[in-house]
């Protein structure tokens, strides 16, 4: 076991296997040392656990928590792809949008679940950059979605 499996193990965390993609397109793609993922949601067991517009349907806490989730799939999608999570270099960015009601402003708020996730599995290499966007509704109404940039060894 690696470094990265054995501090999942601790906090409790089992990848899921990825779901395959609902349309046309993969779901990590590498170029030279840097993997992109495409945007990831909420799904356990291939059912959303969540749906609505946070600020309206759901409370920040739930929308923290459908980030983290969020992030606990694109990880799995990295294991898929990488292999081993110890791969990892870097967490360099995330781009996360926010399923929002109407005059709803406190999407960073929301993503921190995803964000902080990262900073408990990889440490100083879990800090990014990060874009957190309200957006008037996300594919099949999941309160967010995530895709990353990696930096790998």
């Amino acid at each position: 076991m690696g470094v990265i499996s054995d501090r999942l193990k601790q906090l409790g965390i089992v990848l899921p296997e990825p779901l395959p993609p609902v349309a046309i397109y993969v779901p990590a793609v590498t170029v030279n040392n840097l993997v992109y993922t495409s945007g990831n949601d909420c799904r356990i067991d291939g059912r959303l656990m969540y749906e609505g517009k946070v600020g309206i349907d759901l409370t920040i806490e739930q929308g923290q928590q459908a980030s983290r989730q969020t992030m606990i799939n694109l990880l799995a999608v990295l294991q898929a792809h990488l292999g081993d999570l110890d791969r990892v270099e870097r967490i360099i960015k995330l781009l996360a949008f926010v399923n929002s009601a109407p005059g709803f402003a406190e999407q960073p708020y929301v993503i921190n679940g995803a964000s902080g996730l990262l900073e408990e599995v990889f440490g100083e290499a879990g800090k990014h950059a990060r874009s957190a966007i309200g957006t008037s509704d996300l594919p099949f109404h999941t309160p967010v979605e995530i895709e990353m940039i990696v930096q790998i060894k």
